[in-house]
C-alpha cells in the first residue's frame, strides 16, 4: 500500500497549529490557575479586614464586657446581619471568650459552641475549615476590653462563594485562550499559504533533494570552472611561447599540466567503488584548490567502499565540506592546506575526513556551525548558511554521523555502506 507523503506546507502547517494548540492550553491554564489564587487571596483579606475592623469597635467589644451572652446577642446579632450583606461574606459569629456563640447566620446555632479553631493565645488566625456552613476560608480575631479578652469574632467566605467568584475570571482565561488559538490558526494558514506559493505541494524531503540538487550544481560548477580557467591559462601561456618561438619552454608547460592532470585523474579513479560525479568534484576542487593558492592532497583508498547516498546528495556533501575548507585555507595564515581522505573503517562504513589549515572554530561557533542560516561569512550569496545546514541534513537521513575536530580543522564523516 503506497503512503502519501504530505506536503511541507501541510507539516508546517500541523506543527504550527498544535503550536497555537498547546500555548492555548498553557496560557488558559495559567490565567486559571492565577485567577484562582487571586480569588482566594481577595476572599482571605476581606475576612481578614472584617474581623479586624469588629473586633477592634466599641459597640462589640463593650456588649461582650458585660458578660451577658443574651444581651449581647441581642445587641450584635443586628450589627453581623448587616455588616453579611454589606460586605458580601457568608457568616460573622461572635462569641464569648469561652466559644460560645452570640451571633450567627443562623439564630438557632446562638448559644452552642464555635465549630473552629480557636487559638489558645488571643491572636488571630486565618484558616480553610468545616463549618455548620460547610467548607469555608475563616479568620477569627480575638475581642479585647481593657486589656482583657471577652470574646472572639468569626468572619468566613464559603468555598462554593469563592468557586463563584472564579468563574467570571474562567470565562475570561478560556476567552483568552481561544483568542490565543485563532491568532495561531491564522498564522499557520498564512505559514501554509507562503510555503506552498514558493514549494508548492512538495513533502518535505523533495525540498531538502532540490536544495541538494542546488548546492551539488554549484559545487560542480564552480569546480569545473576553475579547472576550465586553470587549463585556459596554461593553453594561452603555451600558445604564446609558441608564438615567440620558445617551443621547448611551451612543451614544457603542457607537459607539466598533463602529469598533473594525469595524478588527479588515476589517484580518483584507483577509487573504483566510488561515485565518478564525486570523482569529477575532486578534480575540479584540486583545480580550485591550485587556483586559491591553496595546497591540495586527496588520499582515497582503492577498497572505499561506496555510501548509500544518491550522487546529488554525495556531490553536496562532499562539495560543501570541501568549500568551507577552502574558505578557511584561504582566509588562515600560510602555508595553505586542504586534505581530503575516505576510507573503509572496520565496520565497512565510509569515513570522509576534510581538513584545512585555518583557524580552529571558536566553541560558539562548533556549537551552531550546523544550523540553518548560521554563518560567519559576510552577508551575500557566500555567506547564506545553508552549506553545513544541508551537510548536517544529509549526512542524518541516511543514519550517518559528522563531527568536528579542532588543531587543525577536521570534519569527520561515517556513512553507511551497502556492505555494512
Amino acid at each position: 500500500m503506497t503512503r502519501t507523503r504530505r506536503s511541507a506546507a501541510s507539516r508546517l502547517f500541523v506543527a504550527m497549529l498544535l503550536s497555537a494548540v498547546a500555548v492555548a492550553a498553557l496560557t488558559a491554564v495559567l490565567l486559571i490557575w492565577d485567577g484562582q489564587r487571586t480569588t482566594r487571596a481577595e476572599a482571605e483579606r476581606v475576612t481578614q479586614a472584617v474581623a479586624q475592623t469588629l473586633a477592634l469597635s466599641p459597640t462589640v467589644a463593650s456588649a461582650l464586657s458585660d458578660g451577658d451572652d443574651a444581651a449581647a446577642s441581642d445587641a450584635l446579632q443586628p450589627v453581623a446581619t448587616r455588616v453579611m450583606s454589606e460586605a458580601r461574606v457568608d457568616f460573622v459569629t461572635i462569641m464569648d471568650a469561652r466559644g460560645i456563640r452570640v451571633t450567627h447566620r443562623d439564630p438557632d446555632e446562638i448559644g452552642r459552641p464555635y465549630v473552629g479553631t480557636i487559638p489558645t493565645e488571643p491572636t488571630q488566625l486565618t484558616e480553610e475549615s468545616t463549618g455548620t456552613l460547610g467548607r469555608s476560608l475563616r479568620t477569627i480575631v480575638p475581642i479585647e476590653a481593657d486589656g482583657r479578652l471577652v470574646g472572639w469574632v468569626s468572619v468566613g467566605v464559603t468555598l462554593d462563594t469563592v468557586s463563584a467568584q472564579i468563574l467570571p475570571r474562567l470565562l475570561v482565561a478560556i476567552g483568552v485562550g481561544g483568542i490565543v488559538l485563532a491568532a495561531g490558526i491564522i498564522g499557520a494558514a498564512l505559514a501554509r499559504r507562503a510555503t506552498r506559493r514558493v514549494a508548492g505541494d512538495l513533502p518535505a524531503g523533495a525540498i531538502r533533494d532540490t536544495l541538494s540538487s542546488a548546492e551539488s550544481l554549484r559545487t560542480l560548477g564552480e569546480a569545473l570552472r576553475a579547472q576550465t580557467h586553470e587549463h585556459g591559462n596554461r593553453m594561452h601561456a603555451a600558445v604564446a611561447l609558441l608564438e615567440l618561438g620558445r617551443t621547448d619552454e611551451a612543451v614544457g608547460i603542457l607537459t607539466d599540466s598533463a602529469e598533473q592532470s594525469q595524478l588527479l585523474v588515476d589517484q580518483v579513479t584507483a577509487y573504483t567503488a566510488g561515485d565518478p560525479t564525486v570523482g569529477a568534484l575532486l578534480l575540479g576542487k584540486a583545480s580550485q584548490a591550485l587556483e586559491r593558492g591553496i595546497a591540495w592532497e586527496a588520499s582515497i583508498a582503492p577498497d572505499a567502499p561506496p555510501s548509500t547516498l544518491a550522487p546529488i546528495d554525495a556531490v553536496a556533501l562532499v562539495g560543501n565540506l570541501i568549500d568551507n575548507a577552502l574558505d578557511a585555507a584561504a582566509a588562515g595564515p600560510p602555508p595553505r592546506w586542504v586534505r581530503v581522505q575516505m576510507r573503509r573503517t572496520d565496520e565497512d562504513e565510509l569515513a570522509l575526513h576534510v581538513s584545512d589549515s585555518g583557524a580552529s572554530p571558536t566553541d560558539e561557533v562548533r556549537a551552531r556551525m550546523f544550523e540553518r542560516g548560521f554563518t560567519t561569512k559576510p552577508a551575500g550569496a557566500e555567506g547564506r548558511g545553508v552549506g553545513l545546514a544541508l551537510v548536517r541534513a544529509v549526512v542524518e537521513d541516511v543514519g550517518g554521523t559528522i563531527t568536528v575536530d579542532v588543531d587543525p580543522t577536521t570534519f569527520r564523516v561515517i556513512l553507511p555502506t551497502e556492505d555494512a
